[in-house]
């Protein structure tokens, strides 16, 4: 259950590598949200990736994640609902991705959130769940897909979760904004 929102920070990306929340994200509230609003990659058909830290150091938090989708191209032939089990995470340290084959032309972007509980706590785990709206050009017969993204799982970590990474799985951010809420 959400409550009342105070943006503690934001972000805006132009040619970033990646954009960092590595301050803020502390025990003054039990969920944090991050909004992203157009993140446009740089490289046609990069995926929208998201990471923590521990003590600063970003790549080494153990995650499980399960992933999602609802889609439908635009001429409205192919639509549907399909978990996708390749892009789930199984004790890994990889980045989770949150949205894929995003487009680079201008019309092509994702936006959403991501919710992050309790990332402070040093005695339970760290769930966090997102939601994301990614438009795409499909190669083939297929046109171009609007796609809405789930992707959930936890931090299998009783250590402090202290930031949070987003980036693109090839190329810089070209464009975006993110703000870091939390919630009380």
């Amino acid at each position: 259950m959400s409550g009342k929102l105070t943006l503690i920070s934001s972000a805006t990306a132009s040619g970033s590598a990646n954009v960092s929340f590595t301050s803020g994200i502390d025990s003054t509230y039990d969920e944090y949200q991050l909004w992203f609003v157009d993140m446009h990659p740089a490289t046609n058909g990069a995926n929208l990736t998201v990471d923590f830290s521990i003590g600063g150091t970003f790549g080494s938090t153990t995650k499980t994640t399960t992933f999602f989708m609802a889609y439908q191209n635009e001429p409205g032939g192919d639509a549907g609902v399909t978990y996708v089990s390749s892009r789930d995470l199984a004790q890994s340290t990889s980045a989770q991705e949150i949205a894929f084959n995003i487009g680079n032309v201008a019309d092509q972007c994702a936006s959403g959130k991501l919710s992050l509980f309790s990332p402070s706590s040093t005695s339970k785990v760290k769930h966090f769940y997102s939601r994301v709206q990614g438009y795409h050009k499909q190669e083939g017969a297929n046109g171009e897909y609007t796609e809405d993204v789930y992707a959930a799982g936890y931090c299998n970590t009783t250590s402090a979760i202290d930031g949070v990474k987003f980036v693109f799985s090839s190329g810089n951010i070209d464009t975006g904004n993110i703000y870091l809420y939390g919630v009380s």
